[in-house]
């Protein structure tokens, strides 16, 4: 049994999201808090292995309980819920020490997916395909060429190309991973080599069609 801690301080969403869990087998809420002072308390309190953090809390954000986590030495896995796609709290977030960023409207098994994907030591960035990648699909010719098999991606050129489909610069990429940003330029040209694709947008729209994104 995975157990979580919901942090949350909307009670209707709060219950909302315990009863969708309530329906899977393996997923048990174990503890909850309504803001971000009570979140620190209660994570070395219950020990979760899943954290469902909101984003934006009462006497401490969600940003800041992951920061002052890992300021102590040890953030648990945490997925980050928005009710709106929010490209700074992204990028915050995992360089906080998120493993997961989802908006509230996901579905119980896109959800529940998640909280085992992160349980199992998985990173979930996966930021909701935004308007501007909307619009860059519907700019480009369909049919365009890439490999027709192409190579598997590994974990972080994934959690990359994830980032690229958020619009985000190598620069933006690079802090948020904590990476240098010439580490990130190579990974994102293993990811071009690998789908096949000649740009990052064609990038993205590959990842979209196998599953990646």
């Amino acid at each position: 049994m995975i157990k979580v801690l919901l942090v949350e301080d909307q009670t209707l969403v709060r219950r909302g999201i315990c009863g969708l869990l309530a329906l899977t087998s393996d997923i048990e809420v174990i503890a909850e808090a309504v803001d971000g002072e009570e979140a620190l308390a209660k994570i070395p309190q219950v020990q979760p292995d899943v954290v469902l953090l909101d984003v934006r809390l009462p006497k401490m954000s969600g940003i800041e309980v992951l920061t002052s986590l890992r300021n102590r030495g040890g953030v648990p896995p945490t997925i980050l819920l928005t009710t709106f796609d929010d490209d700074e709290a992204l990028l915050k977030g995992v360089r906080a020490g998120a493993r997961g960023f989802l908006l509230k409207d996901v579905s119980v098994e896109r959800l529940a997916d998640a909280i085992r994907q992160v349980n199992a030591g998985a990173s979930l960035i996966r930021p909701a395909v935004t308007e501007r990648v909307e619009e860059r699909v519907r700019q480009i010719v369909p049919g365009f060429e890439s490999l027709d098999q192409p190579d598997r991606l590994t974990r972080r050129e994934t959690e990359v190309l994830r980032l690229m489909a958020g619009g985000y610069s190598n620069r933006e990429i690079a802090d948020s991973l904590e990476l240098s940003e010439g580490v990130i330029k190579n990974h994102v040209s293993n990811v071009l080599s690998k789908l096949g694709v000649r740009d990052r947008t064609r990038a993205v729209l590959k990842g979209i069609e196998l599953g990646y994104i």
